[in-house]
């Protein structure tokens, strides 16, 4: 959850008395302010709210359950059953809406139904085959002894201690309405004790104001077991967020391939094969001029060798772009050094892998590092970089520096920004520490897969 600094802000880190955003800094630490914080209210309400509406639920949940248990001789058991899990998903939404409003948790809805077929027996069949259905009833059954404990907890620190903290204010009442010198501490039939002379008055406001200072973070964490159980039973499952996660990838695997063609496809166009094309014509025009005038000929076709050999260039680098043949023959290290050559600042190229990994993950590293050496020849003014490649547990580690002026932002929609959506999608994370006035460290991690036995261990420095 982000920081929210006009509630819990640094005082000390903004001098001016402002927060970040210009939102005004508090000069009280948070302890003391906690109690008439606006969060500390929302989260106390929370629990007000939640002993009435989780009674409401119990009350729900069990009677539909009872009743479509006892019914299920007959075939009225089924859809009273579904109604009552199709209910229980209902107040489910509400449940998710209140924690966002008074709790600040974001809580997406549960995967949706899936019917096979339509109708109210598919629906019917849908509801009770969806585990976010019954995990919704097991939050209506758990839910009830916890607001119980919760509220009661809640209510008796917040009351006490406002109560007693307040008690110089209003113990005047207890003499002149109640025929009594003060709140009554103990009394049995022979003693009574009331709190009534000023140093008692005083030791009472000040445990109250110690109820009061504690009351907050209880409630806090009791609003933490809540938070829990919104979050794990009435969002989405975990196999359900990893099929949508999955799905996104997908798509950006789709888009990334259908745009690596699109640019292979206007190189060929715009590059090789207009030059092969040209250089068709002037062949064919040398052909023409051959024996009326050899020397023109001659000299043409020497154009076309040199046209040659520039399209000839050209495929190739465009063949490196595709996949270069180093790395499928000699692997990362080789590879990521032929990398560093063409790099306009010195490079220090550091391959640390006792095998390679799977032909996937190397070529994903190879671009990596490409791309961001590219970056570091565009944009970084950079003297020098460094390439460090390792790998740790299951995870394979890529890590470009460059002593350059800083300032890189994979979050400004940059070529960085689509390189880490290209790692995301196999799992991969991008992080960017580039401060202004350097030194940039982009660092890549990639899932580990080994690759066929036939590989050999790449190890080595450039």
């Amino acid at each position: 959850m982000a920081t929210q600094y006009s509630e819990y802000g640094d005082s000390t880190r903004y001098p001016d008395g402002y927060g970040p955003g210009g939102a005004r800094r508090h000069r009280l630490p948070l302890a003391l302010r906690a109690p008439v914080e606006a969060r500390a209210w929302r989260e106390f309400a929370y629990l007000l709210l939640s002993l009435p509406i989780s009674i409401v639920l119990f009350t729900f949940v069990v009677t539909m359950l009872s009743l479509g248990a006892g019914l299920l001789v007959t075939f009225l058991g089924i859809p009273v059953l579904a109604a009552g899990l199709a209910g229980c998903r209902g107040l489910g939404s509400v449940e998710r809406a209140r924690a966002r409003a008074l709790l600040g948790l974001e809580v997406a809805p549960p995967e949706p139904l899936r019917q096979r077929g339509s109708g109210a027996l598919a629906w019917m069949g849908a509801v009770l085959r969806s585990g976010a259905s019954w995990r919704h009833v097991l939050y209506a059954v758990l839910h009830l002894p916890w607001a119980v404990f919760s509220f009661s907890v809640a209510v008796t620190f917040w009351t006490y201690g406002w109560a007693m903290l307040t008690y110089p204010l209003w113990f005047w009442v207890f003499p002149m309405y109640g025929g009594q010198g003060g709140l009554q501490l103990y009394g049995d039939e022979q003693h009574r004790i009331y709190l009534d002379n000023p140093f008692e008055i005083t030791v009472t406001a000040l445990v109250g104001l110690l109820f009061t200072l504690a009351a907050p973070w209880i409630v806090r964490a009791l609003t933490t077991v809540d938070r829990v159980l919104v979050h794990g039973l009435l969002g989405p499952s975990r196999l359900a967020s990893r099929v949508v996660e999955l799905e996104s990838d997908r798509g950006v695997v789709v888009d990334t391939a259908a745009a690596d063609l699109r640019r292979i496809e206007r190189d060929l166009h715009d590059g090789a094969q207009a030059r092969l094309v040209a250089l068709a014509m002037d062949l064919g025009l040398a052909k023409e001029k051959l024996r009326e005038d050899p020397r023109s000929a001659a000299r043409m076709v020497d154009e076309a060798h040199g046209e040659v050999k520039t399209a000839l260039r050209e495929l190739r680098d465009l063949a490196r772009g595709i996949h270069p043949a180093v790395l499928t023959d000699r692997g990362l290290d080789a590879a990521l050094s032929a990398v560093a050559s063409r790099c306009t600042v010195p490079v220090t190229v550091e391959v640390d892998l006792e095998e390679r990994p799977a032909a996937a993950i190397e070529g994903i590293a190879y671009f990596t590092v490409s791309e961001l050496l590219q970056n570091v020849s565009k944009h970084s003014r950079a003297r020098s970089a460094s390439v460090d490649v390792w790998r740790v547990e299951d995870r394979m580690l890529v890590q470009v520096v460059d002593d350059g002026e800083g300032g890189a932002d994979a979050t400004a929609g940059s070529g960085l920004a689509g390189l880490a959506g290209r790692l995301d999608a196999v799992d991969g994370i991008l992080l960017v520490d580039s401060p202004a006035g350097g030194p940039t460290r982009v660092t890549a991690e990639l899932p580990w897969r080994s690759a066929e036995p036939a590989g050999g261990p790449r190890t080595g420095r450039r």
